[in-house]
């Protein structure tokens, strides 16, 4: 994907964008209104209408009402608004859906925040309120709140609403943030990234209205749900891989060495070494979780995707592809250490049979020790490449 880059010196104030396709129906009511808002109000401001392939007229609508339309040929609300955002003339923009759910006429209460100096304005549906008829119960009850829920909980957003369409922020400050995804996850990415680059966000209560529109809208509620809640779990590393992974090796690492010295009963159950060798793959499942969260913040941030961690890189000052090395060999030692004493046991035996529960007492701790010394060492190896990348 191109870097979004602004193709203008910023002469105007404020730029009104509305992605749209096919919204002959209701692009006129909204271009009216936000144009009377700019005059009304002495704003030096354009309208631009992001058109993503209309094939309804909705292009030439724009052109009697002197809107401004950018043609962007590749589908997909991000990169329809990602069109409009490059071709704004103003320092600051407004957002927002053409299908007259949003009141256009009310953006001031945006733009005052923006001249206070917040890089990002965020409407807030629930606060402002929410008409009937004009959000699907699925989606005001469970979708929009626990999606918000989700993103504050991740990633500390001071926001409380935040999938809502009609939002403002610097010109300056978008570009900053370069935005990747191209459909609906557009508008979480920007949240997102505006929180992790620690910019000034605030909030103002609007009214969401029925859209005028007589064809389905363009959200698809469990497609678009989803894809939103995937782009929330591939953002934080932390959530998706690294908490995940930690719990797992707690649980395995508690119940083997609980179980380790000797069989444990509890009621009428006797828990055994099977239960020693799920705790061994809970903790090699919860070792690849960490070390996942660690490969995937590092991509992300070589890729753009998230900013860069002080934390981060202070860690791999001292956790370098040598200390990695060291560690998965001294584990790999101790692993070979198990597997020779379990031999040498054996050994003794005459090679002949041997009780598989004793001898699981040593041999499952020796492989996992193995399997987490050599995993170590490939991790510490691919961490250096990812790592040599990023600093390229």
């Amino acid at each position: 994907m191109e870097q979004l880059v602004a193709t203008t010196s910023c002469a105007l104030e404020v730029s009104v964008i509305m992605p749209c396709l096919n919204e002959a129906e209701t692009l006129a009511t909204c271009i009216i209104k936000a144009q009377q808002a700019l005059q009304e109000n002495k704003i030096q401001g354009e309208v631009i209408v992001a058109d993503n392939g209309s094939t309804d007229g909705s292009q030439a609508i724009a052109i009697h009402l002197g809107a401004r339309v950018v043609p962007v040929p590749a589908r997909g609300y991000g990169h329809a608004l990602m069109g409009g955002i490059a071709a704004a003339q103003g320092r600051f923009i407004i957002m927002g859906d053409a299908d007259d759910s949003y009141d256009f006429a009310n953006i001031m209460p945006f733009l005052t925040k923006l001249r206070e100096g917040h890089d990002l304005v965020m409407g807030n549906r629930f606060a402002g309120g929410i008409k009937p008829g004009a959000m699907p119960l699925l989606h005001k009850y469970l979708g929009n709140p626990i999606l918000t829920g989700i993103g504050r909980l991740f990633f500390h957003c001071p926001i409380g609403d935040f999938h809502c369409g009609l939002r403002g922020f610097k010109q300056s400050s978008v570009l900053k943030m370069d935005l990747q995804t191209t459909g609906m996850e557009f508008a979480s990415e920007m949240v997102v990234k505006a929180t992790l680059m620690h910019m000034r966000i605030a909030e103002v209560p609007i009214t969401l209205s029925p859209d005028g529109r007589s064809r389905p809208p363009h959200l698809r509620t469990w497609r678009d749900g989803w894809r939103h809640l995937r782009f929330l779990l591939l953002y934080s590393p932390r959530w998706l891989f690294l908490y995940p992974g930690l719990f797992l090796m707690l649980i395995g690492v508690g119940l083997g060495a609980w179980i380790l010295p000797g069989p444990r009963t509890i009621g009428r159950v006797t828990l055994d070494v099977h239960t020693l060798l799920y705790a061994v793959l809970a903790i090699l499942l919860g070792f690849q979780g960490v070390v996942f969260s660690a490969f995937t913040k590092i991509f992300a941030i070589s890729e753009g995707l998230l900013p860069e961690d002080p934390q981060l890189t202070k860690i791999f000052r001292f956790l370098s592809l040598e200390v990695g090395l060291v560690i998965g060999g001294v584990l790999v030692l101790c692993g070979l250490a198990g597997s020779v004493y379990a031999l040498s046991d054996w050994s003794s035996q005459s090679f002949g049979s041997l009780d598989p529960v004793r001898t699981l007492r040593v041999v499952a701790p020796a492989i996992l020790v193995l399997a987490l010394g050599g995993e170590s060492i490939l991790a510490s190896f691919f961490l250096s490449v990812l790592g040599l990348r990023r600093k390229r």
